[in-house]
């Protein structure tokens, strides 16, 4: 069977959600800042030009805001619109391919092995489709390998006589390889900028390099997983597509506090609110888990001068599970055999593991019926914060005004999850 796979990407995904709402945004350098208006997350291709570089801490760039002939606008993440833009996103692919993997927030493989079709018609479709539902631009890359996949987006988005569309098997193999030889080291998936330069003192500085390195002697010195890599962009697919959620191991939600905070019980709301969110994901992947982690930090530098305070714990649980009720208590026992007195805290965090499918529970003598009611709860607070918007149902210990949330001085409304923020037309 011929393996054929895509990779569907949102250009500069969080400015693209938020000119969807306001179109005033169009043309213009904007910047989506992260967790407590900290550094830049998304850049519009404008400001780009600028210079404004991923990461930069805002700081940096403050004096581009307003300035003339140049008017950088800055805005606070607003992780609920994305997040619902995302979903609706990955709806519209699922009708393109018989499989489908969600890759990240705006990243999707669609797998179209031992189908026929054309793929600058096919490429062509699938972003006239999402622009017109969503107002998305997107860019599509096509290849033998899921590897090969996210080269051919990169090459899609970087060069623009390719339109947002490329493919590696429209090419004959030469000019495959001359495009390779352009393409850095560290763009190749798995790569990145921690492996790059180990590579680079091998002498291996492009992809065509990595491409055709010796795959004995790549394993050898770094890994059989960078041994696969080689394989898939020399064509041969080792990594599919659509394989279960539950391989990557865990589901992690953590934040920054807006301010530093001291007391415990304003560390247990923020655990609990943690904890809600990535429960709501577990049953999402129709998961269970057996092991709850949980973690607190000063930051590296701490006001009062001491050394740097950052323990984590997990906490096992006894039936894996999807309750938000047992999560919560798992992580709050773990975080009062971690909390320290006196300390300001200015992170906290949690992580689900141990995942396993909910469709084969652990076996349990005594908790049948107990699970049932649980999964029937469960459920039913989900569909409520679905249809009317998150929060609406949830759990007191994630306290009321939470003075200790992030701050976001410049969030657009939630446009599309809260029924109070719905755009109006007048």
């Amino acid at each position: 069977m011929t393996h054929r796979i895509a990779l569907v990407d949102a250009n500069n995904f969080y400015v693209s959600c938020e000119r969807v709402f306001d179109s005033r945004l169009e043309g213009r350098p904007v910047v989506v800042l992260s967790n407590n208006d900290g550094c830049v997350v998304s850049r519009s291709n404008e400001a780009k030009a600028l210079g404004v570089r991923m990461g930069v801490p805002f700081f940096e760039v403050r004096a581009l805001v307003g300035s003339p002939g140049r008017g950088l606008v800055w805005l606070s993440s607003n992780y609920a619109l994305y997040g619902d833009i995302s979903a609706r996103m990955m709806d519209l692919l699922g009708e393109f391919a018989p499989q489908r993997e969600v890759y990240s927030i705006d990243e999707c493989f669609l797998d179209f092995s031992g189908t026929v079709f054309d793929s600058a018609i096919l490429g062509s479709g699938i972003r006239k489709r999402i622009q017109h539902c969503l107002g998305l631009p997107t860019c599509v890359g096509f290849g033998a390998s899921k590897t090969l996949a996210k080269l051919a987006n990169h090459v899609a988005k970087t060069c623009s006589e390719y339109q947002g569309s490329f493919d590696w098997d429209a090419l004959p193999p030469p000019q495959q390889d001359t495009i390779m030889a352009g393409i850095d080291i560290g763009e190749v998936w798995g790569v990145g900028r921690r492996l790059a330069p180990e590579l680079n003192a091998m002498g291996l500085h492009s992809a065509l390099d990595l491409k055709r390195a010796p795959p004995k002697l790549i394993r050898k010195r770094h890994s059989v997983i960078l041994e696969r890599t080689v394989a898939e962009l020399n064509g041969t697919p080792c990594i599919g597509v659509a394989e279960s959620s539950v391989r990557e191991g865990q589901v992690i939600a953590t934040r920054s506090f807006g301010r530093p905070v001291t007391a415990l019980a304003e560390l247990r709301e923020a655990v609990s609110s943690y904890v809600i969110r990535a429960a709501e994901r577990l049953r999402a992947q129709a998961c269970n888990c057996s092991r709850v982690s949980v973690f607190i930090d000063t930051g590296k530098y701490r006001q009062d001068g001491g050394e740097r305070y950052r323990r984590s714990i997990e906490v096992p649980l006894t039936v894996a599970s999807d309750d938000t009720r047992r999560l919560i208590a798992a992580a709050l026992h773990g975080l009062e055999k971690i909390y320290k007195p006196g300390l300001r805290y200015k992170k906290a965090g949690v992580s689900l593991s141990g995942l396993r499918p909910a469709a084969a529970p652990q076996g349990d003598l005594f908790s049948g019926y107990e699970r049932q009611r649980s999964a029937k709860l469960m459920a039913t607070l989900d569909a409520i914060n679905k249809t009317w918007g998150m929060n609406t149902a949830t759990f007191a210990g994630a306290g009321i005004t939470q003075p200790w949330r992030m701050q976001s001085a410049r969030r657009s409304p939630r446009y599309t999850t809260r029924w109070e923020e719905l755009p109006v037309v007048h």
